[in-house]
């Protein structure tokens, strides 16, 4: 072998050309600086958030029951006012029988009766009422309220008295379309009705006015009784009014 012989007699060819390199973003020395990102927190997390007052209550009835505090008590006593006006303005269209009729109304109207006085007032407005008669015969109301300190629902008490106010008004304007109509037969039936709601309208209403002329009075001073406890009027009061409501 030669020493003038070449080790490689194969050419190098050569690479390819690389592409541009892409012109880097120099800023100048005094150019300002890019707008900085502000992140603005929503109030998105708090739509979910339940009503404290009657104004901020959603609209809809499953807005009432979501924002009342006892929504089973509350759809009873609604429940038992509409069944019973239901029954008594449809029951023609299912069957003549008068009897059936008049005891399906007739048992409606008392469950709502008791319903309303000791269950539905008692829950949702923390009233309670009865009438009791002492050893020498004489009638007096006793009164229970809630511990002042524990106000009621503002849904539930707003629904509570609306029901309690409107359904006498309707079974009213039947007792009068019961009259033109000289439906005689079921003027017993709405007389009943008017009596029940009347009596626990009365009732209700001096309930709640005693428990707050007791809390002006006291200056909330039975918060530390705690729970329930019976109040009774004055005989002024109970005389002849207090003897429509028996136990």
């Amino acid at each position: 072998m030669s020493s003038t012989q070449p080790l490689l007699t194969s050419t190098i060819e050569a690479d390819d050309p690389l592409p541009p390199a892409a012109p880097s973003r120099v800023s100048a020395p005094n150019a300002p600086p890019p707008p900085q990102v502000v992140l603005t927190p929503t109030n998105h997390a708090n739509t979910g958030k339940l009503a404290t007052t009657p104004g901020d209550a959603e609209a809809g009835l499953a807005g009432i029951f979501r924002q009342s505090a006892h929504p089973i008590a509350l759809a009873v006593l609604w429940l038992l006012r509409v069944a019973a006006v239901a029954v008594y303005v449809l029951c023609g269209f299912f069957t003549d029988n008068y009897v059936l009729s008049t005891v399906v109304v007739v048992v409606l109207l008392a469950m709502d009766f008791w319903n309303t006085r000791n269950v539905a007032g008692r829950i949702l407005v923390g009233l309670r009422f009865w009438n009791q008669v002492d050893e020498d015969g004489e009638s007096y109301w006793v009164f229970e309220s809630r511990d002042p300190s524990r106000p009621a629902n503002p849904v539930d008490s707003r629904m509570f008295w609306t029901a309690l106010y409107v359904f006498p008004v309707l079974w009213l304007l039947l007792l009068i379309v019961s009259i033109l109509k000289f439906s005689i037969s079921f003027l017993p039936i709405v007389v009943l009705a008017l009596v029940f709601n009347i009596t626990n309208v009365i009732g209700f209403t001096y309930a709640d006015r005693d428990a707050k002329q007791r809390w002006a009075q006291q200056g909330y001073g039975l918060a530390g009784l705690g729970g329930f406890g019976g109040q009774i009027l004055s005989s002024a009061v109970s005389g002849t009014v207090g003897r429509l409501f028996g136990r």
